[in-house]
């Protein structure tokens, strides 16, 4: 499974991305508001920084709009990954730019037949939103799972991006649903390599090295 940064924030991501861990980044418009910064400056710093895929959101809701922008949007650099809605207008974009070779991520996923109708229109990645899903008392996970099966039947190349990712638990289980990303913010990719156990047992074993005078 690849994991991508769920972020805006080039501190976090030059961070994460220094330990090996990190495979892209997603944005949104919500997340570069939360940088305060010019949209596409920071898209392109990002592209600069890190060698994968990098989501950078159309903001038109027409199709020809939204095909003009992410032609501009993948213009600033080669690893950009247009974002588009999952709507009508948002699948005919998709299938207008995957023909042009524009690599795009169909984002705001809620449903099979919606991920099926973005894998036909040629979709690199398709984004359902667990955490969301689960906030209206629907299990995300169930939707991660059927998408797997339809992709798998019938040999979509589709990847399946988990999104809205809240917690370490839902990391674990988009991977055990069979998941091909999944995109996180950076305290959850963090959290990821803690556990109490981990913590108490290498306390012990500091403090055993201490008592007995054992050096490296």
């Amino acid at each position: 499974m690849q994991f991508f940064i769920d972020t805006a924030d080039t501190d976090a991501i030059r961070e994460l991305y220094a330990t090996g861990l990190a495979d892209g980044v997603t944005t949104n418009p919500s997340l570069i508001r939360k940088s305060g910064r010019d949209f596409k400056q920071v898209i392109a710093e990002i592209c600069a920084m890190v060698d994968g895929p990098v989501s950078a959101e159309v903001l038109a809701t027409a199709a020809d709009t939204m095909v003009e922008e992410g032609r501009a949007l993948a213009s600033l650099a080669g690893n950009v990954v247009v974002k588009l809605p999952l709507t009508l207008d948002g699948l005919k974009a998709c299938r207008q730019l995957s023909q042009d070779g524009i690599a795009t991520n169909v984002t705001l996923c809620f449903s099979a037949n919606q991920a099926l109708l973005a894998a036909k229109a040629g979709a690199t990645y398709i984004s359902p939103f667990i955490g969301r899903l689960d906030d209206i008392h629907i299990d995300g996970m169930e939707l991660i799972r059927e998408i797997r099966v339809i992709y798998d039947n019938y040999g979509f190349e589709t990847q399946i991006l988990a999104a809205s990712i809240r917690g370490p638990l839902h990391v674990k289980e988009s991977a055990l649903a069979g998941a091909d990303v999944m995109t996180a913010p950076p305290e959850v990719i963090r959290a990821l390599a803690t556990h109490p156990l981990t913590d108490k047992g290498l306390a012990t074993f500091l403090k055993d090295a201490a008592a007995a005078g054992i050096s490296v």
